[in-house]
């Protein structure tokens, strides 16, 4: 094995694992900062319709699972988080920016990436829970966001044994 210091650059290669890891986090990086863009200025829009539909009377219509996501606790909670959008934006940008930060270091093998992109990475949570409030995290969305934040901290977590204290 080769002994991991500044003058054997075989030592210092990226790992593939990493590589991909960063890649990937890159590009949800962007999907989440345009994500974060069009709900901000797309909230009184979405706020609007979703009170359209439910005056429509066509909800009645609707499957079981799809009504649940016009009931009047949805609703409410769009409202409080259309009032939160510019802490809940301000939060997910610096989220963000933590995320993409994390992980440029950790290209680096910095072990202090990894912990700039967990903190990155749970912040939006914490953002919504303070703002929004525990439904927010309950839905398919919120979810989604868990379990895929979750995956990515598990497979960063495994990759810590390349990154060096620097």
């Amino acid at each position: 094995m080769s002994e991991q210091t500044p003058f054997n650059p075989e030592a210092n290669k990226l790992p593939s694992g990493l590589n991909v890891l960063t890649i990937l986090t890159f590009i949800g990086c962007a999907i989440g900062l345009g994500s974060g863009v069009w709900q901000f200025f797309g909230a009184k829009k979405g706020l609007d319709a979703m009170e359209e539909m439910i005056n429509s009377g066509k909800v009645d219509e609707m499957p079981a699972f799809a009504r649940s996501f016009y009931s009047p606790e949805a609703l409410e909670q769009a409202r409080v988080a259309y009032e939160n959008r510019l802490p809940i934006f301000i939060i997910g940008i610096v989220g963000i920016a933590l995320c993409l930060y994390g992980a440029l270091q950790m290209r680096k093998l910095k072990s202090q990436g990894y912990m700039m992109y967990v903190i990155g990475e749970l912040l939006p949570f914490v953002g919504y829970l303070i703002f929004v409030g525990v439904a927010s995290l309950t839905g398919m969305g919120g979810i989604i966001g868990i379990v895929i934040a979750g995956l990515f901290i598990l497979l960063y977590t495994m990759q810590r044994k390349y990154l060096i204290h620097k």
